[in-house]
């Protein structure tokens, strides 16, 4: 059976255009730190290292179910996720420098799959289609938290105005923003989709 983030998860990476509050659960990610303009080559440069990966320990994951009985014998790769904040510099600015953005952009690995199955894809890939980035590489547990999240349809820079949904929701709910630091999760290809048209989860935590 293979497992659906579309269909399993869908309150996680479908929400509607309106704020809600959401149970994060343990999340396990393979992700790469990086600071600066994510138009710049750097922040491609880490998109182009983390994709190999992600489609690596899936296919990793295959060749182990062929000899195991598992519940889910295969995956749809989970979209790219960035984890977005602002260098110490950065908070200090009057007006919003995108050089100074810190970010850890990731991708997620699903808890089915065994830690020495992403040992031994990583492996293979680096073996394969090195590219020094991958040195860099983590393999982050999250732990689970409450958050409130929304849809935004649009372009990147027009964010704010849904995060102002967010904020109004979240007082209404009597919760407060843990932090300026705030989760996306990209459901559109920005190579292929009108700015008008990307498909954007935003997400922060609530305590």
């Amino acid at each position: 059976m293979k497992y659906e983030w579309r269909k399993q998860e869908k309150n996680l990476y479908l929400p509607k255009k309106k704020a809600v509050l959401v149970q994060v659960p343990n999340q396990r990610f393979v992700s790469l730190h990086g600071i600066g303009d994510p138009n710049e080559a750097a922040f491609k440069e880490r998109l182009t290292t983390l994709y190999p990966i992600s489609y690596g320990i899936k296919g990793m994951y295959k060749k182990y179910c062929l000899s195991q009985k598992v519940e889910f014998d295969d995956y749809v790769v989970f979209p790219l996720e960035g984890l977005w904040s602002l260098t110490e510099k950065g908070q200090q600015l009057e007006r919003l420098d995108k050089s100074e953005f810190e970010y850890d952009i990731m991708m997620r690995i699903p808890d089915f799959v065994p830690d020495n199955v992403i040992d031994e894809a990583i492996k293979d890939v680096k073996e394969k289609k090195y590219q020094p980035l991958m040195e860099e590489l983590r393999i982050i547990q999250r732990s689970a938290y409450d958050a409130i999240e929304i849809l935004h349809v649009g372009k990147y820079d027009d964010e704010p105005a849904s995060f102002a949904l967010m904020d109004q929701f979240s007082n209404e709910i009597g919760r407060v923003r843990k932090s300026k630091i705030h989760r996306e999760i990209y459901l559109s290809d920005a190579r292929r989709v009108e700015p008008e048209r990307l498909k954007t989860v935003l997400r922060y935590e609530i305590k």
